[in-house]
Order: structure tokens, then C-alpha cells, then sequence
């Protein structure tokens, strides 16, 4: 285990067994996530995209965001395999990767972070405004696609920014540009502020304006019911869910910020419970990739109607359906 390389092979202390033991249950950990959460995030992420875009007009304005956010957790599909196989997560490692692989999982994970935060963060306030002003168009399904775009687009700039932070720090010390800007602290305490702080903050304000119109009746909460009521349920939820699977990983980050790599957590005495924290805050992380699809799947009563729908059409794709075709028109119309 990589975490246990500044230990003699012939070491018998207690922190060379403790670090035995992080690497055998975080070995176990990533063997069960890749078995079970794994095939399952990936199965639901893509049916929650396929079962929405094929029905596109019955579209709302939540569905456009965890349309989103399971695509970004199909790219942690991507990035998680080749992380949990590695030396890093578990003791029967299938390859090692070189420093341009770590790169880009780095970009990629960081993306999927970002885009995942910030739909959760603007579903949070696109719903308050869907509340309080019913019969305006600024939550509507077309500009939260455009919002959308702008998300990935922000992850995208983000993530290169902190970039060259992580590329400086594992290429040749020759270049003196490079030379001068190795500092992953600096990195991480970007994507600390970005990722994390400014999506809380916003998050709790957005929650606060949510309760404060929930206690005032006004005329026009009759108009609200264009939103399923489960809608409400299902935003605290997911809220609540990625915000529990994520905030470890941005408090190791911040750790990381504070300490720094030649700081107090370099002791060969806390490595091991460092790293091991650090890993398990990672696969949580990944696990939002599964768990949100699944909680869509559960409380979204309109899914299972969409999903009934697409699959008589799949059916009837070479047959001739009149039934199917009345129904179709009678939801555009």
C-alpha cells in the first residue's frame, strides 16, 4: 500500500499495523463501491438521462438540473474505476497510472465536483424563484438549460485555473515558471472557496428565502402547483445528500490548505490516519454519482410515468400503436 511505503518492510509498530489495516479496509471499501455502486450509479444515471431527453416537453425546470448533475456523475463513473483499482485505493492494484493520467482525473473530477455543487446551489435558488414569482419565465425550463451550459462552461475555466497548480507540481523543477507556482495548497484552496464555500453560503440563503415564503400565504401559492409537491421533498433531499457526501472531501482539502504538505500532518505518525480519511472522504464523493439518481428514481412521481412511456414507445417503434400516438399528442398538446 503506498501509504505504508515510509515504514521498513520488517517494521512491527503499531502504526505500520494500523496503516495494515486503513489499507485492507479501504481496499474493501473500494471492491464493494466498484461491485454494487458502481454498475448501479451508472445504470440510473444514464436511465435518468435517457428517460428525460426522450421526453423533452414534459420537461421541468428540476428535471433540466438532475439531468445535469447525472451527467457529471457519469464522468465520475469514468474517473472512479481507474481511481479504486489503483495502488492508491486498494492492495490488488490492476495498474499504476502516470502523472498525465493523475492530471486529467484531477480536471475531471473537479469538473463533476463543480457542476454537481453548482446545479445543486441553483435548483436551490431557481426553486425560491419559481415560489415567489410563479408567473414569471426567469426558472423556466429554456434558460435553465442555458444556465446549465454556463455551469460546465464555469467548471471548465475553474478547474484549468487550479490546473496549473497541479501540473507545476509534477513536472520537472527545470522550468523556472513552473519552478515558482508548485504549490497544491494554493489549488486546493481554490477549488475549496469555489467548490465548496460559495455553494454553502448561497445554499443557506437560498433556504432561508425558501422558509421565510413558506410561512407568508400569499395569493400566489396557488400558482406554485405547477411544481409537483414532492418537488419540495425531493430539492431538501438532495440537498441535503450531496452536501453530507461532499463536505469531507473539501475538509480534507482544507486541511491540506492550512497544514500543507511539510506541516504538521507530514509526521509519520498521522500519515496513515491522514491519507486513509482522505481516501474514504473520495469514495463518498464518488458515491454522489449513485445515490442521487437513485433518490430522483424514488421521489419523483412523474419519472416512473416517463419511464412506462419511453418504453412503450420502444415497443411500438416497429409496430403501429395507435393507442401510443393518441397519448403522445395529447401530451404535447
Amino acid at each position: 500500500m503506498w501509504l505504508c511505503m515510509v515504514y521498513n518492510e520488517t517494521d512491527t509498530s503499531v502504526d505500520f499495523r494500523l496503516c495494515q489495516d486503513f489499507g485492507l479496509i479501504l481496499s474493501v471499501f473500494s471492491i464493494i463501491y466498484l461491485l454494487v455502486c458502481f454498475p448501479l450509479g451508472l445504470c440510473y444515471n444514464v436511465l435518468l438521462v435517457v428517460v428525460n431527453l426522450s421526453n423533452k416537453v414534459s420537461m421541468t425546470m428540476p428535471d433540466v438540473y438532475f439531468v445535469n448533475m447525472a451527467i457529471a456523475g457519469l464522468v465520475l463513473n469514468l474517473v472512479a474505476p481507474v481511481e479504486l483499482l489503483s495502488s492508491t485505493f486498494t492492495r490488488w492494484h490492476v495498474w499504476e497510472y502516470n502523472n498525465e493520467v493523475y492530471i486529467t482525473l484531477i480536471i475531471l473530477f473537479n469538473i463533476s465536483s463543480l457542476v454537481i455543487m453548482y446545479s445543486t446551489t441553483l435548483l436551490s435558488l431557481d426553486y425560491y424563484i419559481e415560489r415567489a414569482l410563479p408567473r414569471t419565465y426567469m426558472s423556466s425550463v429554456y434558460n435553465t438549460k442555458h444556465v446549465c451550459g454556463f455551469i460546465w462552461g464555469g467548471a471548465v475555466l475553474t478547474s484549468f485555473s487550479s490546473l496549473l497548480f497541479y501540473v507545476c507540481n509534477h513536472i520537472s523543477t527545470k522550468m523556472v515558471e513552473c519552478s515558482k507556482m508548485q504549490n497544491k495548497e494554493a489549488a486546493d484552496a481554490i477549488m475549496m472557496f469555489i467548490g465548496y464555500v460559495v455553494p454553502a453560503v448561497a445554499v443557506l440563503y437560498a433556504f432561508v428565502l425558501i422558509l421565510r415564503i413558506r410561512k407568508e400565504s400569499t395569493p400566489l401559492d396557488q400558482d406554485s402547483a405547477r411544481l409537483d409537491p414532492s418537488i419540495h421533498r425531493l430539492l431538501l433531499a438532495s440537498v441535503c445528500v450531496q452536501f453530507v457526501l461532499w463536505t469531507p472531501y473539501y475538509m480534507t482539502l482544507l486541511v491540506h490548505t492550512v497544514a500543507g504538505a511539510p506541516g504538521y500532518i507530514s509526521n509519520v505518525h498521522y500519515l496513515p490516519t491522514y491519507y486513509f480519511l482522505r481516501c474514504v472522504s473520495k469514495l463518498l464523493a464518488f458515491s454522489s454519482s449513485f445515490a442521487m439518481p437513485l433518490m430522483y428514481r424514488q421521489m419523483n412521481k412523474n419519472f416512473s410515468k416517463k419511464l412506462q412511456r419511453l418504453l412503450r414507445r420502444l415497443h411500438c417503434r416497429d409496430q403501429s400503436c395507435p393507442n401510443e400516438r393518441s397519448t403522445v399528442q395529447q401530451v404535447v398538446t
